[in-house]
């Protein structure tokens, strides 16, 4: 397992991250949940993900749980905060200093540790003053609560100014969790540039597009039984605008590619996303421990230039570039 700097700080991270959205505290049982742990730390991941919203505040206990006998300092632990928890009262969700300060210890209670490695914003809060969430962000950092501060699905503009605070506060923002693949690139214009200017990191989620670069969905053929796209907890909404015939036969002229290189489909999906220096971490679910040795051999795979070439043809116009995007994923008014 391959290890990266996180943004211009001292940290480093594993290139392959374990995440576990949609995965612990819903989809999988908890036994289950403990032994991909168990495989991640096996296989040389030493970095975790997770948020306060996963299964509303399960998948942190989870976590906590499978990681508790761990040796502390040899793993990064990271978890978010924006998105509702508890009863969803007015206060139970976005980025005020009231939330964040409740929000850090219930996440350290929950993970069982004295500090995480990471804190992020889940999205911006266009409710709450900027300079009030980094204020916020400052104190949890000063307390020594959390390492670093990141942010997710943050447009260029909003890392910018974020970044500017930061370091008048006396601290830094190291990163920003985008989704990335190769069928999801709407950072690479705007975010992108900007972070790499700022010394910011991409950790990414989704780079198998939610299972879709896999190649298990077929054109004209329904979901496999138990895939994400049948999830009604939530999976099958999040794939849902990759499931259309002429994204899926695209994604199937990839399957010589990977043959070629000797990878699964899915290795060379995550393999993708590190070829971008800017990228430190790329985030793997997994439902099962089989999954996380599979994707975390993509670590170290140097993909050649005319083999990035090639997956850029046969992807063609399916590929999503458009950098608005990104602006669109942070809700306009707080969702409690």
């Amino acid at each position: 397992m391959k290890h990266r700097y996180l943004g211009n700080s001292g940290l480093k991270v594993s290139e392959i991250c374990f995440g576990n959205w949609l995965t612990h505290g819903s989809q999988v049982e908890n036994e289950t949940a403990a032994k991909c742990v168990r495989t991640a730390l096996d296989v040389g991941i030493t970095s975790f993900d997770t948020a306060d919203v996963y299964a509303n505040t399960v998948a942190e206990q989870v976590l906590g749980k499978a990681l508790k006998n761990e040796r502390r300092e040899s793993i990064e632990i990271f978890t978010k905060v924006y998105w509702p928890t508890g009863p969803k009262g007015p206060n139970d969700c976005g980025l005020s200093r009231k939330h964040i300060m409740e929000s850090i210890n219930g996440s350290l209670k929950r993970l069982k540790t004295d500090y995480v490695d990471l804190y992020q914003a889940h999205r911006y809060d266009h409710d709450t003053p900027l300079e009030e969430t980094m204020q916020a962000f400052a104190d949890v950092v000063h307390s020594g609560k959390a390492l670093y501060i990141g942010v997710s699905e943050w447009d260029a503009a909003q890392i910018r100014t974020a970044h500017d605070l930061a370091r008048s506060l006396g601290f830094q923002l190291v990163s920003n969790q985008p989704q990335y693949s190769m069928l999801w690139r709407v950072i690479e214009e705007w975010v992108v540039p900007t972070s790499v200017e700022l010394g910011i990191s991409q950790i990414c989620w989704s780079p198998v597009a939610q299972g879709v670069l896999s190649g298990k969905y077929l054109p004209g053929r329904p979901a496999p039984e138990g895939s994400r796209a049948t999830d009604a907890l939530g999976g099958a909404n999040t794939i849902k605008r990759h499931l259309n015939d002429e994204v899926l036969t695209a994604v199937q002229r990839l399957a010589p590619i990977a043959e070629e290189l000797d990878l699964t489909m899915a290795q060379l999906a995550v393999a993708w996303v590190l070829q971008n220096p800017n990228v430190a971490a790329a985030i793997i679910g997994a439902s099962k421990p089989k999954q996380i040795v599979e994707n975390a051999a993509a670590s170290g795979v140097v993909l050649p230039g005319d083999v990035l070439a090639r997956i850029d043809t046969v992807l063609g116009e399916v590929v999503v570039r458009n950098p608005m995007l990104t602006a669109q994923n942070s809700p306009k008014a707080r969702p409690c």
